[in-house]
């Protein structure tokens, strides 16, 4: 398979009054075409400063990462993010736009026809469930949280970017909303087999999603592994975040008989 996306030696520091603080230190792993890879990890252990990296809202102080093979130094940073979907937990999506105008803005900056763009918006909102002739018309206030995140998919996917890069984008939903969204996720990517870096402290959320779950602990990669080995995985940090999921199995049904 070939590396969509390629981390070498990657160091990031922030400069302070007196020396600096390192974010990241000597980051290197790949990305391959069709792979959604979850960088799992504890608040900052450096996965959401990584990938900003990827679209450059965030610049290597050592090493460099590729895109489809080219430096991200060397790419437009435009033309870099045109060609990455980006979902944030709270949506970014404009207020003063429609769902279709939202939807539709990347093809539209593009250069797509209206007849073209209006026909990717009706696919897109029938593929998130979300019924064209309802929801199309609608601003961002008049929708749900889930709604609104998944009009934030929709629009990541709009401009069909080989990459998509996903900010813990399901954190801040209810439970049950959260897990439709994550198996809307899998769905959306058995169509429409894209290259996926997903970010999140959920390990439940990485196990379901991940393709590789990669490991964040200090800015360092600690492992990288496919769900059924990081299940597997003996190492302190691993084991931690495995606890949590025996911890719930453990007390899922511990509530109070009623009276």
């Amino acid at each position: 398979m070939s590396a969509i996306v390629e981390f070498r030696g990657v160091g990031y520091s922030v400069p302070r009054t007196e020396g600096s603080t390192s974010v990241l230190r000597d980051l290197s792993f790949t990305v391959n075409s069709g792979e959604t890879l979850v960088l799992l990890g504890r608040s900052g252990s450096g996965k959401t400063t990584a990938l900003k990296m990827v679209n450059r809202l965030l610049a290597p102080t050592s090493g460099e990462v590729l895109v489809e093979g080219t430096s991200t130094a060397a790419w437009d940073p435009i033309h870099l993010r045109r060609r990455i979907g980006y979902v944030i937990q709270e949506t970014g999506l404009f207020p003063h736009f429609t769902v279709a105008e939202n939807i539709g803005l990347v093809p539209k900056l593009e250069g797509w026809d209206s007849v073209r763009i209006s026909a990717r918006v009706r696919e897109l909102l029938e593929r998130i469930d979300l019924a064209p002739d309802e929801f199309a018309h609608r601003y961002p206030r008049e929708l749900s949280g889930g709604q609104r995140q998944r009009v934030g998919v929709a629009r990541a996917l709009a401009a069909d970017p080989p990459v998509l890069l996903f900010d813990e984008p399901f954190g801040a939903l209810d439970p049950v909303t959260r897990v439709d969204l994550q198996r809307q996720f899998l769905a959306l990517r058995r169509t429409f087999q894209k290259t996926s870096i997903f970010v999140t402290h959920d390990v439940r959320e990485a196990l379901m999603l991940a393709n590789r779950v990669g490991l964040m602990r200090g800015g360092r990669l600690e492992m990288l592994a496919s769900p059924e080995e990081f299940l597997e995985a003996r190492g302190d940090e691993a084991r931690a975040f495995l606890a949590c999921l025996d911890w719930k199995l453990e007390n899922h049904d511990n509530t109070e008989p009623d009276a």
